[in-house]
């Protein structure tokens, strides 16, 4: 009974992070797609495809690369050298699961990005690539110590998901849309609240 309330007093506290975490994306977001400047050159699918491989590469090498870095520097200079020998101290673990939830969520926020790039034609809507690429990678970091320190305070990061998720929606809405107007949209989001909905029902405790 015990380990049960600590599990929900924790995941109380996790909700409550994760809700001050999203505000401060937000406000950040906004932040910055008011006053970075307006990118040039924008009217060719190719630039816009462009911008969002170096934002790409940017969240790679400062997230996922530096997640494999710290592993590798744990394992160079401790017992863990051998990964077969079942040494591993509770940082590497800690840093194992960034690197492994960072993989995933990259992917996540690579296709976002690249939809996104189809979508935003000028470039002032194309400000959203390098300030979505931001938010990112502090949710990343912010995900990385949150969880060295407890298992709700990983829900710091939670932002970062997030902006993959909705870059997707954004995306899919639109493809609705071409597809069949707003009734195309409204379809594609209904079909993926629907699986969030089975999901919901099927993992509930």
């Amino acid at each position: 009974m015990a380990e049960t309330q600590d599990w929900r007093t924790e995941r109380k506290t996790g909700i409550a992070v994760i809700a001050a975490s999203v505000l401060i994306s937000f406000a950040l977001y906004c932040v910055l797609c008011r006053f970075l400047p307006p990118l040039t050159g924008m009217e060719s699918l190719g630039a816009r495809m462009l911008v969002a491989l170096k934002c790409l590469a940017a969240a790679t090498l400062f997230c996922f690369v530096a997640g494999i870095e710290a592993v590798a520097h744990e394992r160079l200079q401790s017992a863990a050298f051998d990964p077969l020998a079942g040494v591993e101290t509770k940082r590497l673990r800690v840093n194992l699961r960034y690197l492994q939830n960072t993989l995933e969520q990259l992917i996540v926020f690579a296709v976002g990005l690249f939809g996104l790039a189809v979508y935003r034609t000028d470039g002032s809507a194309m400000r959203a690539l390098p300030a979505v690429t931001v938010i990112w990678i502090l949710n990343r970091y912010a995900f990385w110590i949150g969880y060295h320190r407890s298992a709700a305070m990983r829900g710091l990061g939670a932002p970062s998901m997030a902006v993959g998720l909705i870059m997707l929606l954004y995306v899919v809405a639109r493809m609705g849309s071409d597809l069949a107007g707003t009734v195309g949209a409204a379809i594609a989001i209904a079909l993926y609240l629907a699986v969030e909905a089975v999901l919901f029902c099927k993992t509930r405790g």
